[in-house]
């Protein structure tokens, strides 16, 4: 393999599986609003290096007291309003989510609402797979359809030291095995690759995965919020790591399925299943980036590097109508003009929002 070009879906004709033009509100540079991602939690039982490091985050760091978080029938209430502006997928994450005490509740009520042509929401979940095992039936139960899990390296040793958990690498495999066998699958595996930490995990992962029926994807590791001590040369971008596997297992890239898929698909030439490569940094994909996100006491937030979030709770709290949070959610999102990956080195922000309160 000699080049590697990703196909992002701007490249390619419109598929069948996107939004029909008018279904949903643009923003200001056309894009349609397709995916709510709902973070229920800041709290997480890691201490992720590139996330929530120990030495910021440490045993006096505050959390954000029940009080603050949205009920779950104020998160239903703003997933419905969302589903009525053009969201057809709905993600929760964290923090951790499946701390949130009886996160499957909240799935259920999630799992009941509609679109405005009858349809379910695409309902998913990203979690840490610490807890995975003893949840996920209730989860698919509950109505949630498909599940992601974090998980940076094979090696105990170093993905304790990663993770900074003392939780072995067993437990976490166990989830997603759990996962899998109550139906929340392709389940899809993240790895964060950072040179000089874990990139050396690259091929003993796409090896463990190979004709597993997960999907395994390769994140770069990216400069989100303000404590992570980011350095571009820490950067394995997502074309070294496919020439890397492509080394030993031939590769052909994947269409993209929809419009705003984040990973560029590749699949394995033998048949063995496919990996992703989610590439913020080295290829931005802000031109087709339709997510909206809600912190977990009710700010909304247009973009993952962003500094600030506009205030939902209050109106939720305040009486006001669904047709109020409408031109709350229609306003927010028609005024967005994020394009923080493309504009890196650019557009300095000293206080961009931690990934560990608004997920990823």
């Amino acid at each position: 393999m000699s080049r590697v070009i990703f196909h992002r879906p701007e490249d390619q004709p419109a598929l069948a599986s996107e939004l029909a033009p008018g279904s949903a509100v643009r923003d200001a540079r056309g894009r349609p609003l397709r995916d709510l991602r709902i973070s229920v939690t800041d709290r997480c039982n890691f201490r992720c290096t590139y996330c929530m490091p120990r030495e910021v985050f440490g045993s006096d760091h505050v959390f954000l007291p029940h009080s603050a978080l949205l009920t779950f029938e104020e998160i239903t209430r703003v997933a419905d309003v969302a589903l009525s502006q053009g969201v057809r997928k709905i993600r929760l994450t964290g923090g951790e989510p499946l701390l949130r005490k009886q996160i499957e509740v909240l799935v259920a009520m999630l799992a009941r609402l509609r679109t405005p042509d009858g349809q379910p929401p695409d309902l998913t979940l990203t979690t840490n797979g610490t807890l995975l095992a003893r949840k996920a039936d209730a989860l698919a139960q509950a109505g949630l359809t498909r599940v992601t899990v974090s998980l940076d390296a094979l090696d105990d040793a170093l993905f304790e030291r990663m993770s900074d958990s003392g939780v072995p690498v067993a437990t976490i495999l166990s989830g997603i095995d759990a996962a899998a066998r109550a139906g929340l699958g392709p389940v899809k595996i993240n790895m964060v690759v950072r040179r000089g930490m874990n990139d050396g995990q690259i091929l003993p992962m796409a090896r463990h995965f190979r004709h597993s029926g997960h999907i395994l994807r390769f994140i770069e590791y990216m400069d989100v919020g303000s404590t992570n001590g980011w350095r571009m040369d820490e950067v394995v971008t997502g074309a070294e790591i496919v020439r890397r596997i492509g080394d030993e297992f031939s590769l052909k890239p994947v269409q993209a399925q929809y419009r705003g898929e984040v990973a560029a698909r590749w699949a394995y030439d033998d048949g063995a299943g496919e990996i992703g490569l989610i590439t913020s940094v080295s290829q931005p994909f802000c031109g087709d980036c339709t997510r909206l996100r809600l912190s977990p006491e009710g700010r909304l937030f247009t973009c993952l590097f962003a500094e600030q979030g506009h205030d939902v709770r209050a109106l939720l709290r305040s009486g006001a109508g669904d047709q109020a949070l409408r031109d709350r959610l229609a306003g927010v999102w028609q005024g967005r003009g994020d394009r923080y990956s493309e504009l890196r080195g650019q557009a300095h922000r000293d206080h961009k929002i931690e990934m560990s309160y608004i997920g990823g």
